[in-house]
């Protein structure tokens, strides 16, 4: 949730160069990790609320894969649809504070939690999920 576009994200592997995204197993493991985040927004209804479709999350889900991905050195199919991440603007319309911060945190570290990322690469997507999500929080309470 960076506001840089990142289309090559690498890490040295013992057989030279390899994105994280090829490392960590490449678009099953991305879509495993958005499913499962998803179903933990879902449950949630102070994150559910934030969602213009309500339980509607095909779009959305779509949008996350499709940005993981690409930060983490996979296609980069989200700068092809969607142009620049611009991730503050993105968010920018919904009241994000830091219980909602750290509401998606919870749901976020859950879904890591369940594709099980070698301990190397959890460390690297938790720091930068951390780091992202702190980046949106936009209000200091919802609805101010």
């Amino acid at each position: 949730m960076s506001e840089q576009s990142n289309t090559g994200t690498n890490t040295e592997t013992g057989s030279g160069t390899e994105t994280i995204f090829a490392a960590v197993g490449g678009h099953p493991t991305f879509t495993r990790l958005v499913d499962v985040f998803y179903e933990h927004v879902a449950a949630d209804e102070v994150l559910i609320a934030m969602y213009p479709d309500g339980h509607e999350l095909t779009g959305a889900k779509h949008r996350l894969q499709m940005f993981l991905e690409q930060y983490f050195g996979g296609p980069t199919t989200y700068q092809a649809e969607r142009g620049h991440p611009r991730l503050r603007m993105r968010h920018f319309p919904f009241p994000v504070d830091f219980d909602a911060r750290d509401r998606w945190l919870r749901s976020m570290r859950a879904a890591l939690d369940d594709v099980a990322l070698p301990p190397l690469y959890d460390e690297l997507f938790w720091d930068y999920f951390q780091r992202a999500a702190t980046a949106m929080v936009n209000t200091n309470s919802t609805g101010a």
